[in-house]
């Protein structure tokens, strides 16, 4: 970190301490408290549980992988999971309504012993629902409902977060959180990932926000709950800042940078304009400036009270392995240097640290796999 506010006055403490989870603010001290009322955590997207298909789920996270997070001082983990991923039910057709209930207890079981093994490492854990009945950024898998209109939706979003509040009740807020609802946003057609587009209402992320929280908060009052911004996880959210709710932002601005040729985030991923950082990118100058501005909300937010974390950053193997990086080095000193955490998609794969894929980059070799160590010392400098 190359700069920190701290929050030296007495009254300033006890109102931070007044709308945090007491256990997360346990150990802090008055004199080095940082305005961000969430730590600064370090590290990794796991996807174990990413696919709604267990068919299809990525290789198991190997304790390995834990223990070389702890070692190389990484400290975070987030779990995005799709709910269908630990259900019971006939995926030879849509699922109902009805079946959005039936939990899998084995299922459930590797989710908790993934977490354990994180927590077993010093690792805090960060469960979030990528895909909640009724809602998902992706497409593959067809919801049967609406989360931002049908009640029936929302129930069954606030049944999911009861049962992890209470499966992991007596867990501090310094080893878990609940990181409600995946890049939201409003869509036309809940099961066309580019239908159009829009801002989730304020008073509607509010409703599904406040009810999965009391939800999780009627297990254990003191759990900490976090909301990824809207408009797909890049705008803050006014209409909740007054609540007990940390927010979430994400690394992949511009998506140019971060999403070159993605064919789940372009329509046309061949015909795209080559990246630079910085430079001239198609009609539009990219450069450390308008990251800048596109981080400043999030930086009003921590000055407001509100805890910020970037659940999200990175950048796919196609974009050119120096432009990503030159890129990212200011994506992370933004964050880094206004006390804002982030955790990378991913650990193993094309986003990630190992056996990314990309053709461009000199790898060392590590226990077996393909390290990017370029990559690892960026992060590991923020």
């Amino acid at each position: 970190m190359q700069r920190r506010t701290f929050i030296q006055n007495t009254g300033l403490l006890t109102a931070a301490l007044s709308t945090s989870g007491p256990d997360l603010l346990a150990t802090a001290k008055p004199a080095t408290l940082a305005k961000n009322k969430l730590p600064k955590w370090k590290g990794f997207n796991m996807l174990d549980f990413f696919s709604p298909d267990p068919a299809n789920s990525r290789p198991a996270t190997q304790e390995d992988y834990f223990n070389w997070m702890q070692d190389w001082g990484f400290d975070f983990v987030r779990l995005p999971m799709a709910y269908p991923a630990y259900l019971k039910f006939d995926r030879s057709r849509n699922i109902t309504p009805d079946e959005v209930y039936q939990i899998d207890v084995q299922a459930v079981d590797r989710i908790d012993a993934l977490v354990a093994m994180a927590h077993k490492h010093n690792l805090h854990v960060s469960l979030n629902l990528h895909r909640a009945p009724g809602y998902c950024v992706n497409a593959g898998f067809h919801e049967p409902y609406n989360l931002w209109t049908d009640q029936a939706a929302l129930d069954a979003f606030c049944f999911h977060w009861n049962m992890w509040a209470k499966r992991y009740k007596n867990v501090s807020s310094q080893k878990i959180s609940f990181d409600l609802l995946n890049e939201p946003s409003m869509r036309v057609d809940m099961n066309d990932q580019h239908s159009k587009h829009s801002t989730v209402p304020g008073d509607v992320y509010r409703k599904v926000a406040l009810a999965a929280s009391e939800a999780i908060w009627k297990e254990n009052k003191t759990h900490l709950i976090i909301a990824d911004g809207n408009d797909t996880g890049s705008s803050v959210i006014p209409a909740i800042a007054d609540l007990n709710i940390a927010q979430s932002c994400r690394g992949y601005n511009p998506g140019i940078i971060s999403h070159y040729k993605a064919p789940w985030a372009n329509k046309d991923p061949d015909h795209l304009p080559e990246p630079k950082w910085p430079g001239q990118v198609g009609d539009k100058y990219l450069s450390r400036a308008m990251l800048e501005t596109f981080y400043q909300p999030w930086i009003e937010l921590v000055n407001k009270g509100v805890g910020v974390h970037c659940g999200e950053c990175g950048c796919w193997n196609k974009t050119p392995h120096a432009v990503f990086l030159a890129w990212f080095k200011d994506v992370l000193d933004i964050l880094s240097s206004n006390g804002i955490g982030f955790a990378l998609w991913e650990f193993v794969g094309s986003f990630g640290i190992l056996d990314s894929g990309r053709t461009d980059v000199a790898y060392e070799d590590w226990y077996g796999h393909k390290l990017d160590r370029k990559l690892l010392n960026l992060m590991l400098k923020a």
